[in-house]
C-alpha cells in the first residue's frame, strides 16, 4: 500500500470544509482592510530563503526541503510565504517607486521537522504583506486585522508585542548583547550557533537552562533610538485606543532574521499549553536584502492547522443540511435522477444510485448528515408520491410529487 509521506496529511470531508471556512473568514477580513490575493510559486531558489530568513534560523539550518533541479539550480519548497511575496514585489519592479501594495495569500508551506499535533511537514498558512507604508498606523492596522479574524472564528487569544529597533539601535544593542552572552557559559548548541550568526535569536531559545542564563540580559526597550521608541509608544497607544489588550514581551524576537521594529505574536491556550497561532512584524530591510530598493514592509502569517485544531475542539455537532434521495427499485432510478436535477436548482441533494432496503438507506442518510430523506418505492410510484422524512424532527409522510417543492 502507498501511504502519504510522514508529516503530510489529506484534508477530507469535514476537515476540508473547516479549512475552507477558515480561509473564507480570513479572506473576507483581509479584503475589508484593502488587501487583494496574490499567488506565487511553491518552488523557489534556495538562496531566496538563505538571504531572507537567515542562516541562523532553524528553517534554513535544519528544515528546508532542498534539492538540485535538472538545470543544476539549488531549489527548495517554500518554507514560509513572506520571502516569496517580497521577491514577486521586486521582480515586478514595484520597489523602484515604492508602490503601495497590500496582498494576502494562503496555501502549502514545507518544513522537514518532527511532526506533532498542529505541526506538519506540509502545513498551510494564511498571510498578508503590506509594502510601501512606513507609518506605524499600518502596524496597528495589521494587528487589528488579525484580531478581527480571531474574533470572527471565536478563538480566544492573547497579543504579545515588542520592538526590535532599526538598523542603528539594533547594531548598538547587539554589541551589548554579545558582551553579556560572552560572560555566560553552557548555552545550548543552537544558541552557540545563533550567537555567531544573529545573537538576538538567543533571546528566543526555548531551552529552560538558556532562559535562566538570560535573567539579567539587556532590554531591547532600553536601547531604542528616539524614532523607534516614539513608534513603539504610538503603537501601544493605538492598540489601547482601539480596546486591544496586549503584553510587552522583551524576548519576543520572532523566528526569522528579517524583522525590524514591530514584532508581534498571538498566542492561545485553547489547544493545551499556550502556543503561537499567528505572528508577524515589520521587515523594512528585507526588500534591500533581496536586491530591491530600500523600502517598507510589514505582514503576518497564521498556521491554519492550529486554527483548525482549536475549531474542531470547540465546534458543536454540525447542523443537518440537504436532501438524501433514493429508490427501492432499480426501475425508479431514472425518475429520481430527473427529480434530483430539478431539486438541485434550490437545494443540496445527494442521490443514491444503489438499491437497498429502506432501513439501510435511512442509515446512509443519517451518516451523510442530511436533513430531509426522500424515497420512491412501488407504492409511492403508483400514487405519484414520494416518502418524506425529516431526520431532525422525525416527522414522516407521503407527499404528492406535484406538491413536493412546496412541502420540503
Amino acid at each position: 500500500m502507498i501511504n502519504a509521506l510522514k508529516g503530510m496529511k489529506d484534508l477530507q470531508d469535514e476537515q476540508a470544509l473547516l479549512y475552507e471556512k477558515v480561509i473564507k473568514t480570513c479572506e473576507e477580513v483581509a479584503k475589508n482592510y484593502g488587501f487583494s490575493f496574490i499567488n506565487f510559486p511553491h518552488l523557489e531558489l534556495s538562496k531566496l530563503f538563505k538571504r531572507s530568513v537567515g542562516e541562523s534560523s532553524d528553517i534554513v539550518g535544519k528544515e528546508m526541503y532542498e534539492f538540485i533541479d535538472k538545470a543544476g539550480n539549488e531549489v527548495c519548497l517554500r518554507p514560509e510565504g513572506t520571502a516569496g511575496v517580497v521577491r514577486s514585489y521586486i521582480e515586478a519592479k514595484m520597489d523602484k517607486n515604492q508602490s503601495i501594495k497590500r496582498w494576502f495569500y494562503h496555501g502549502s508551506m514545507f518544513r522537514y521537522e518532527r511532526p506533532q499535533k498542529g505541526r506538519l511537514r506540509e502545513f498551510h498558512q494564511f498571510g498578508v504583506e503590506s509594502f510601501g507604508i512606513a507609518s506605524v498606523y499600518e502596524d496597528a492596522s495589521i494587528i487589528l486585522m488579525l484580531n478581527e479574524i480571531f474574533k470572527r472564528l471565536n478563538i480566544r487569544t492573547q497579543l504579545k508585542i515588542n520592538s526590535l529597533g532599526c538598523k542603528t539601535c539594533m547594531n548598538e544593542y547587539k554589541q551589548k548583547l554579545i558582551s553579556f552572552l560572552n560572560s555566560k557559559e553552557n548555552f545550548c548548541e543552537d544558541c552557540i550557533r545563533r550567537k555567531e550568526l544573529n545573537p538576538i535569536r538567543v533571546l528566543d531559545c526555548k531551552n529552560e537552562h538558556c532562559q535562566n542564563l538570560l535573567t539579567n540580559v539587556p532590554k531591547l526597550s532600553e536601547n531604542l533610538c528616539e524614532c523607534c521608541k516614539k513608534d513603539y509608544e504610538k503603537l501601544q497607544k493605538l492598540l489601547k485606543d482601539n480596546e486591544m489588550a496586549y503584553e510587552c514581551d522583551e524576548k519576543l524576537v520572532r523566528g526569522l532574521d528579517y524583522y525590524s521594529k514591530t514584532a508581534f505574536e498571538f498566542i492561545s491556550d485553547e489547544i493545551g499549553a499556550k502556543a503561537a497561532v499567528a505572528g508577524g512584524g515589520r521587515y523594512d530591510r528585507l526588500i534591500e536584502y533581496l536586491d530591491g530598493k530600500s523600502g517598507y514592509g510589514i505582514g503576518f502569517a497564521m498556521g491554519i492547522e492550529r486554527i483548525m485544531a482549536i475549531l474542531e475542539q470547540n465546534q458543536t455537532k454540525q447542523a443537518r443540511d440537504g436532501i438524501y434521495l433514493c429508490a427501492l427499485d432499480e426501475k425508479y432510478i431514472d425518475e429520481i435522477f430527473k427529480l434530483g436535477t430539478i431539486l438541485r436548482k434550490n437545494h443540496k441533494v445527494l442521490i443514491s444510485y444503489e438499491i437497498k432496503k429502506l432501513a439501510k438507506h435511512l442509515n446512509q442518510a443519517d451518516i451523510s448528515n442530511a436533513k430531509i430523506f426522500l424515497c420512491v418505492g412501488e407504492e409511492e410510484a403508483l400514487k405519484e408520491e414520494i416518502f418524506y422524512k425529516n431526520l431532525e424532527s422525525k416527522e414522516n409522510k407521503n407527499i404528492k410529487l406535484a406538491n413536493l417543492e412546496n412541502e420540503i
